[in-house]
């Protein structure tokens, strides 16, 4: 292969791994903000549940209170029972009496209800708390393993970069400003044709262009504008020559004609 072929298609491979090492590089960050996005969830829900416990806490307070005020109201309206007069007072007091007996003992079964609440948000409060801890530590660990990643892919990228410009070094001005634009615009500046198509595109090459390239030439495909070269190397081996057949060989036997047949 012609040497300002071999160094295109080097320089051209040390690019693409370049390109591949910063794509990891930006890539590394989602990481860290993956792992603090869902630590941050877990404080949200933490706090969430939190804040539920501290609203039943309270709940109940107020329903202590009201409790307590109905039992007393009650109480009262019973010490009067003692002073009425008439009987329609005191179907009035008992009305009263009944209905702050029945408050005391909604508020009552509420406030159960709110201990059962109270409960299952504790245990749930524990499991957030619990995952907020574990995702602190993963977080941590994700940090640690970024920035180690961070620093062994800078090397590679420093010792590529040393390389690219040793072999950029090698290539004619006017072949590596043409180089530089096709990867600029296409990804890929030098491909190879294969099968009489280029490898960039898929598109067929001219049997003209085709020989030129089996010559060692290096050409332009008239479709992507993609630098093209011919590798010998990557040529399919030939195929093994088919035995020639013998004249009537494989043909069944005729069967002897019996006179008069």
């Amino acid at each position: 292969m012609d040497e300002r072929i071999e160094n295109l298609v080097k320089l051209q491979g040390l690019e693409l791994q370049r390109a591949r090492i910063a794509q990891q590089m930006r890539g590394l960050p989602n990481e860290i903000e993956q792992a603090e996005a869902a630590l941050a969830a877990a404080q949200n829900r933490s706090a969430e549940i939190s804040s539920a416990l501290s609203r039943e806490d309270s709940l109940r307070t107020r329903q202590e209170r009201e409790i307590k005020e109905h039992r007393q109201k009650a109480a009262r309206f019973r010490a009067q029972l003692n002073s009425v007069k008439t009987p329609a007072q005191a179907e009035a007091i008992e009305h009263e009496i009944q209905f702050a007996a029945a408050e005391a003992d909604r508020l009552e079964t509420d406030e159960i209800t709110s201990l059962e609440r109270s409960e299952a948000q504790e245990a749930a409060l524990a499991r957030a708390r619990a995952e907020v801890e574990s995702l602190a530590v993963d977080l941590e660990t994700i940090r640690a393993s970024v920035a180690r990643r961070q620093q062994e892919l800078a090397v590679q990228l420093a010792e590529l970069d040393q390389g690219r410009e040793a072999v950029r070094q090698l290539i004619e001005p006017e072949w590596l400003s043409h180089f530089d634009r096709l990867a600029a615009s296409r990804g890929t500046a030098i491909v190879r044709a294969e099968n009489q198509q280029c490898t960039g595109c898929r598109m067929g090459v001219r049997p003209q262009i085709w020989n030129q390239l089996r010559e060692g030439q290096l050409l332009t495909c008239d479709s992507c504008s993609r630098l093209l070269y011919w590798d010998p190397a990557m040529a399919p081996a030939p195929k093994a020559p088919r035995p020639e057949l013998i004249p009537g060989a494989g043909r069944a036997p005729r069967k002897p004609r019996h006179a008069g047949a």
